[in-house]
Parts: structure tokens; sequence; C-alpha cells
């Protein structure tokens, strides 16, 4: 029986909260930094989720977002090298719809029981922006989760699912929109929300034949808390059965929000335990799972509860607003426009910049980045294998504040990072507050944009302080 064999999350490191001058709200909600997106919250992901496992086993990558970086261009593709997946997988987007999360998830779950792949890395991620300080952008959060979908060492195998397809014009975003639209909140909530997920739920019920007090934890979708509250107790569900939605502390993650709730609820199970996750938007899909003996093996990577209590409460909401240029209030010096990456460069320096590959020399195992064709240890010639840095922590030999560079978040810092297995690289610093930066600091690497130009987003690895849970 196909199930989950392994989960991990990411919630980016910033919050706007109750501290933040101008957010006005005691409530946290998580927001990606500016240099990240849906695809590099999705490697990150993919990594908590991937930690201690090997990654040739992955046989395909389906991603989930209403929020692509890219109209026409896959972005699994882009995930799959980031991760230094090999070649020979499929990958597809899934997207333009809320619940995308669970339609990619019920989709690998689909190929592991055909016997089309044995393991599939399935991994969801948004960035939802709603009006600057609406009810939906109050409500919302930034963040990602990923699952490996196999048969082998499931922690908690498939227990049916139902799904209810149906136009509702509630909440959209138009090609052009920056922001989500919705309709009237009567029409959205009674209509649509509580209406749909109520027939969804009963359907799965009948066609598993299972009833409400058989659930362990339910992973609802909702827009917001109060909603949230009243929808789980109109579907008959006890407050101890429903799966903490994390409003106030994370957010509507969007395509990712139920099953970051259900990673939330395999990380406190117990064996023989009855999960539902449900879905919204454009129908409605329910899926079940039940948790397996192997439940408290969850591995090494910190989950959706060790980046929530690692994170921290940005000052200002106008940094938080800059980040998304949604007020020009852009007062820095003007500098001419950048120049657009070459596509071929890009595409010829992939494992070195996307793979972030290092190389290691056969003979001395001296480890340089970028890799050469000559080791400067013991000069021996094209003799070196490939080293994946990506994964890799590290430690700041060196740093540079730059608060002249043109650069979003001044000051820009430069760090010189030596990893744990050897190798040295030069490279930017994100996540970061000036006061922390200094040598010996123990950090990461993390996947991040550098730029947009012409359309074309330019990806590189950004050394970021080391994430733990308080």
């Amino acid at each position: 029986m196909p199930g989950i064999s392994a989960y991990g999350a990411y919630v980016p490191r910033y919050r706007l909260g109750a501290e933040t001058d101008g957010w006005n709200s005691a409530g946290q909600r998580s927001v990606a930094n500016f240099d990240e997106d849906s695809v590099s919250m999705a490697v990150a992901a993919a990594i908590d989720c991937l930690n201690g496992r090997e990654r040739e086993e992955i046989d395909g990558l389906l991603f989930a977002t209403t929020t692509p970086p890219y109209a026409e261009k896959q972005c699994a593709s882009i995930i799959a090298t980031a991760l230094d997946l090999r070649r020979d997988i499929f990958t597809a987007d899934i997207t333009d719809v809320l619940r995308a999360g669970t339609t990619a998830l019920k989709s690998a779950l689909d190929s592991v029981a055909a016997g089309s792949a044995k393991n599939v890395l399935m991994v969801a991620s948004d960035n939802r922006q709603g009006p600057p300080k609406s009810e939906a952008e109050r409500n919302s959060g930034d963040g990602a989760v990923a699952f490996i979908i196999s048969e082998d060492a499931v922690i908690a195998e498939q227990a049916g699912s139902y799904t209810i397809t149906e136009n509702m014009m509630d909440t959209w975003r138009s090609a052009g929109d920056q922001f989500v639209r919705s309709w009237e909140d009567r029409f959205a909530i009674e209509e649509g929300l509580e209406r749909i997920i109520g027939e969804a739920i009963s359907g799965f019920m009948e066609k598993e034949g299972v009833s409400v007090k058989d659930v362990t934890k339910l992973a609802l979708y909702s827009p917001d808390a109060r909603r949230h509250g009243q929808l789980a107790r109109h579907l008959g569900f006890q407050p101890e059965q429903v799966q903490d939605p994390l409003f106030g502390r994370m957010g509507n993650t969007g395509a990712a929000f139920p099953l970051m709730l259900l990673a939330g609820a395999l990380e406190d199970g117990s064996p023989d335990q009855l999960l539902l996750t449900v879905a919204y938007g454009d129908g409605s899909d329910v899926l079940g799972f039940r948790t397996t003996s192997k439940i408290g093996e969850r591995g090494q990577g910190l989950g959706v509860s060790g980046f929530l209590d690692s994170g921290q409460v940005l000052d200002s909401y106008e940094t938080y607003a800059k980040w998304r240029n949604v007020w020009l209030t852009d007062s820095s010096s003007r500098r001419p426009d950048p120049q657009s990456p070459s596509v071929t460069a890009l595409w010829r320096e992939s494992d070195q910049n996307i793979k972030f590959h290092g190389g290691v020399c056969n003979q001395c195992g001296y480890v340089q980045y970028p890799p050469q064709r000559v080791c400067v240890e013991c000069q021996s010639r094209d003799d070196s294998t490939p080293i994946r840095l990506s994964d890799k922590l590290g430690t700041v030999f060196t740093y540079s504040l730059d608060y002249l560079a043109g650069t979003v978040d001044t000051p820009l810092a430069v760090v010189v990072v030596d990893y744990e297995p050897g190798g040295r690289v030069l490279c930017m610093m994100t996540d970061r507050e000036v006061g922390e930066v200094q040598i010996g600091m123990p950090v990461q690497m993390s996947f991040r944009k550098l730029r947009v130009v012409n359309g074309i987003h330019n990806y590189y690895w950004k050394a970021v302080p080391l994430r733990r849970a308080a």
C-alpha cells in the first residue's frame, strides 16, 4: 500500500507580528524574504524532507503552487536540478488552483500504486499576496512542505480519497494581478467553503465506511482562524480532533496549507491513527492516511514545528512592503539597470551554480569550488569527482558588509564559507541580522533568487544562519 515515507517543511525565518511597527495585528504570519519565492522555498522543504536519504532513489518530482515564478516554463525541473536529482525522472508542475497540493499528492500516490515509480517527491509551496493591510494579507503566510511517497518504510499509509470538482468564483487572481481577489464573504463561505467541503467529507466517510469519531486529526483548509473553527464545528469534529491551523503563527500558505497541517499532525502522531487532510479550491480533495508503527521515524529535518520555533519578527512593515514592491518609496541612489544574464552561461554553469557542485581531488582529497581542472594542492590534472556542497554545513571564515551596494537588503553581507568536508566559497549571506554576522558563525546554504531581468529568474546559493528550533 503506498503512503508517506518521509516529510519535511520550510517556513521562512521572518514574521510580521505584534512587535512590527505598522503591522497593527497581535498575530504573526510568516513572510518570505526579498530573494525567496515558491521555487526557493520548495527546494528548502525538499532538503528538509530528503535529509539523510539517498537522492538517487527519487523517481519523480511533482511541484504544486499557485504562485509559480514562470508562466511558461517548468519550475519542477529547476527544483530537481537544485536538489541534484537524477536526470531520468519525471517532473510536473500542478498549479492555478488552491487544491493543487492535494492534487499533486494524490497523483504521486497513484503513480506509486500503479508501479510507474517507486519513490516520488511531492512539494507544495506558495507565497500569495493580499492587498496591503487587508484581511487576506493578515491571514496569509508563506511556506512549503514536501513528502516522499513510496511503498517502503511507510509511516502513514493511504486510507482512501474523495474529490469534488465544481466551478466556484470565490477567490481568484487573473494574469497580471499582483494581489488575490475575492467575492462577497457570505456567498464565498456558505455556498463555497462550507457546502463543498461538507459534501466532500461526507462523500469520503460514505465511500470509506468511517465516521467523524474515527478521525484522529483533521488537517482542514480555511481562509482564516474564525471560519476554521466554525467549519470544524459545523462538520461535527471536536476541538481535540482538529489540527492546529497555525493562524497567528504562520498563516494560510495557499496550496501548501492543508499539507503543512498534515505534516504537523505526523510530527505528533502515533501508530494506527486516521489523519484527514482537506483542501479547497474549485472543489475539494479529501485524502486519508493511516499511521503505521514507523511513525516515530521522522528523520533529521526540522519539520513545521522546528522552522516555526526558529523565526524572527521584522521591526517594520515598511521592510516587508519594500521586499514585495508594494510601496514605491525607494530613496537609494539610482544605478544602471542590471544586464540580462546569459541563458547559454546559465545552462553551461548549471552544475556549479544550480546543483552547487564542487570538485574533490581523487589524489589528495582537496575540495575546490568552483571545480578546476588542476588541483591547487597537488597539481594533479583532470582527476576530480563532483561533490555536492548545497547540503553541507559550514562556518564563516571572514566577511564584509557593503553599505553602498545596490541591494534591497542593505548592507550586502558577503562571506567566505569553509565547509565541514573541506572547500571554501565566496557568496552572499541572507536572512541575517547585521549584529549576528561574525567569524566562526555556523551557516548552511539556501537556494535563492539573485535577480529577475528580462523575465529570467537567476537563482544561486547563498549562506544563511544555521536554523535551529528554539
